[in-house]
């Protein structure tokens, strides 16, 4: 039996709670900076991963990071990207 296939856009939506995922993306960053770590090139690994052992565990930054669901760590990228590129539509 077939599936019908829909052109419909899939929307993807999350509780975000308290989660201030952009202070923990610069707890990190500058945790690894400070361990003489790339820490664009470590998160990213991360992101891709999901293997912790790309952050450091200095100042709590690994527990912090895995605290935190990827896909929120990612939004907030894309989010203060386009606000940056676009003038603070992003937000």
């Amino acid at each position: 039996m077939d599936t019908p296939q829909s052109d419909a856009t899939m929307h993807f939506r999350y509780d975000r709670g308290a989660v201030d995922a952009g202070r923990v993306l610069l707890h990190v960053y500058r945790a690894l900076k400070e361990k003489g770590y790339d820490p664009v090139s470590q998160l990213v690994g991360y992101l891709l991963s999901g293997d912790p052992t790309y952050i450091t565990s200095h100042a709590g930054a690994r527990s912090l990071i895995r605290s935190v669901d990827r896909d929120i760590l990612l939004e907030e990228l894309v989010r203060a990207y386009v606000a940056g590129a676009a003038g603070g539509e992003g937000r």
